[in-house]
């Protein structure tokens, strides 16, 4: 047992393996209180006036408490991040993470901007993690790139893969759980399809091309397309034309 876990780890990607663990590692050093969440947490203010820039990233990898609500996005962080690093970035390590960069600025932004508007500001102001919508954003983006598969939910009913971030969403809300966290996933996921799908079979140009400086930190190792044997067509045996 124990062998074939260590086998899964470590024919993860390298992008989802290092995601998975820092986010496994701080929710368990947080839990044993070996980490104080409140080091954590995304804070404007003292981003810009203490300069704790590390909050930028580590709100990231805390998933609040170790309950079935942790296991469910763990495992949804293990399945569509390593579905995508696999399959649709495959061979394209830089690409990727500069997906991940692109939803966690957005997700950033739309809650520093939502928490100066009226109305709503008590609302994002009480949005302090975003692991859960960054997790929720890949869900989208694998949901809109492979929208024809069938999937069952617990059993109950089956549907196709682009309903699973509203299936998804509906989960959340039966038990209680906040909708706003998934809605933001989902904004910033529906964000980078667009710019990186959508637009540029519009208007043949992309927004979204990951920097050189990015590209030059992953050094991504070539698709390799297997290719069948040469094979080769030659007479039969004489011995076998006689008979």
């Amino acid at each position: 047992m124990a062998q074939a876990v260590e086998d899964w780890y470590k024919q993860m990607p390298i992008i989802t393996r290092s995601y998975l663990t820092a986010a496994i590692v701080t929710t368990i050093g947080c839990s044993l209180e070996i980490i104080s969440p409140y080091n954590l947490y995304l804070n404007p203010r003292l981003v810009v006036k203490q300069y704790q820039i590390w909050r930028l990233i580590t709100n990231f990898l805390y998933f609040r408490k170790m309950d079935l609500d942790f296991l469910f996005h763990m495992f949804f962080l293990a399945r569509y991040c390593k579905l995508l690093e696999e399959n649709s970035f495959r061979g394209k390590t830089a690409d990727f993470f500069y997906m991940l960069l692109f939803g966690a600025t957005v997700l950033t932004t739309i809650v520093l901007v939502g928490g100066m508007i009226p109305y709503v500001s008590e609302s994002f102001a009480k949005i302090i993690f975003l692991s859960n919508s960054l997790t929720f954003m890949m869900v989208y983006v694998w949901s809109k790139q492979n929208p024809f598969i069938h999937m069952s939910f617990l059993g109950l009913f089956t549907f196709t893969a682009a309903y699973l971030p509203w299936v998804l969403l509906g989960f959340s809300v039966l038990v209680g759980a906040s909708a706003w966290v998934d809605l933001l996933g989902m904004i910033a996921g529906h964000a980078y399809y667009f710019l990186e799908d959508v637009y540029p079979k519009m208007t043949g140009r992309r927004p979204l091309k990951t920097p050189t400086f990015i590209k030059q930190l992953f050094a991504d190792e070539a698709v390799v397309v297997a290719r069948p044997a040469e094979v080769r067509f030659a007479a039969p045996p004489l011995e076998e034309m006689r008979r």
